[in-house]
């Protein structure tokens, strides 16, 4: 394993009733200006906001309300959200809802202490800032992303048409009660355990020695997300199966799973630039990208895939040669997609342009053009195979 120093921020509020039992206590170690901050209508409709308001009421705090907040959230609403946290000399922000939510306000806490555009600051200058940030809370209402245990956050900027990660706030603490995920839509449920799959894929297959504890624990992580996804394709209210599942997120982006190794989310990258320039739902969209950039990988780095085939899908190697196992496994992945209802093709995702126009439009190589290459990854692909991957993605 690689050096690393491991310590973590967030301390994990996890639950039926979790919100009652301690975010009023949570609270009281911060100042009385609240910022609650929150996506559409949802948390009005299920209750959570009635709830979220009671409870701080009840501790006494004065609550600036902060709505509107958008999947892929930009940097447009991030810079409101600063400006509004200035104007009300905001001591706390309460993140309620999904990833988008918890990393827009992320990045809002820590501009709005800052002189500087902290996306200039960041991207440009590559300084990260030395102000601390307001501190700041979350109550995961739609899990998935895991974006409630760390610092960083992934914002769309839409005039520069980048989508990217922002250094910014990890949040004190985390409130994960699996019943507040019971009223998100399926499709939305489905898509962000994809998306919890995803990320421990990306560490998976990053480049590691052989031996590598974290490459057992994604494993377990890759296959209970696995188990608890077909639970629910079986009973959507299963709450067992959401608990794991909320737990199954937040152990993919704690920090665990990365120690002592490099990870490779160049997925990640190639679905950042898509939804710059679609705004498509970011699990679905990784959905339609892994099996694909996948085949690529899989003939250059066959011993990887192979493991994967074996202790993640079951798959038996008896009598296999190395590079068809690491296809069945890729196999496996595709056909556990389509069995999740998930799109398999960008014409399935719901998007803001036309999927049929993203080839002869040139869009199509401008995402591939501007993707992040990572390189630390068994393999990396360039430019011209995200076009490539992406084309047989239509």
């Amino acid at each position: 394993m690689d050096n690393f120093v491991y310590e973590y921020p967030t301390k994990v509020l996890f639950g039926k009733g979790a919100a009652r039992e301690h975010l009023g206590k949570a609270l009281s170690a911060y100042g009385p200006n609240v910022m609650l901050a929150y996506g559409g209508s949802s948390i009005h409709k299920n209750s959570v906001y009635d709830e979220m308001m009671e409870i701080l009421d009840g501790a006494g705090k004065t609550v600036t309300e902060f709505h509107g907040i958008m999947p892929n959230p930009t940097y447009a609403k991030v810079r409101e959200g600063a400006a509004l946290a200035r104007e009300k000399d905001i001591d706390f922000i309460l993140a309620v809802g999904g990833g988008s939510v918890v990393d827009c306000c992320k990045v809002i806490a820590a501009q709005a202490v800052l002189d500087e555009d902290i996306w200039d600051m960041e991207l440009v200058r590559h300084r990260l800032p030395a102000v601390p940030p307001i501190p700041m809370g979350a109550v995961v209402t739609a899990s998935g992303t895991g974006a409630e245990m760390n610092g960083g956050a992934v914002i769309t900027h839409e005039e520069k048409k980048l989508k990217t990660g922002i250094f910014a706030a990890a949040p004190r603490f985390a409130v994960l009660d699996p019943d507040y995920t019971m009223s998100v839509p399926f499709a939305q449920v489905m898509s962000g355990a994809f998306d919890t799959l995803s990320h421990a894929m990306e560490t998976y297959f990053g480049r590691a020695d052989r031996d590598n504890v974290s490459d057992d624990l994604a494993e377990a992580v890759m296959r209970n997300t696995i188990r608890n996804m077909r639970a629910l394709l079986r009973e959507p209210s299963d709450y067992t199966a959401r608990s794991n599942l909320m737990w199954d997120s937040a152990m993919a982006e704690n920090g665990i799973l990365k120690c002592g190794r490099v990870t490779d989310f160049q997925a990640h990258q190639i679905e950042h630039q898509l939804g710059a320039y679609t705004d498509c739902n970011h699990g679905q969209g990784l959905a339609v990208i892994h099996p694909a950039l996948y085949r690529v990988m899989c003939e250059k780095a066959p011993e990887k895939f192979a493991r994967f085939a074996v202790n993640v899908w079951g798959i038996s190697g008896e009598g296999k040669a190395e590079g068809e196992l690491a296809a069945e496994g890729v196999d496996a992945l595709e056909a556990f997609i389509q069995e999740c209802g998930l799109p398999a093709r960008l014409s399935e995702l719901y998007m803001k342009v036309d999927a049929s126009k993203l080839l002869t439009s040139g869009m199509l190589r401008e995402i591939a053009d501007s993707s992040s290459l990572i390189g630390t990854g068994y393999v990396s692909v360039s430019h011209e195979e995200i076009f490539q991957i992406l084309k047989k993605c239509l």
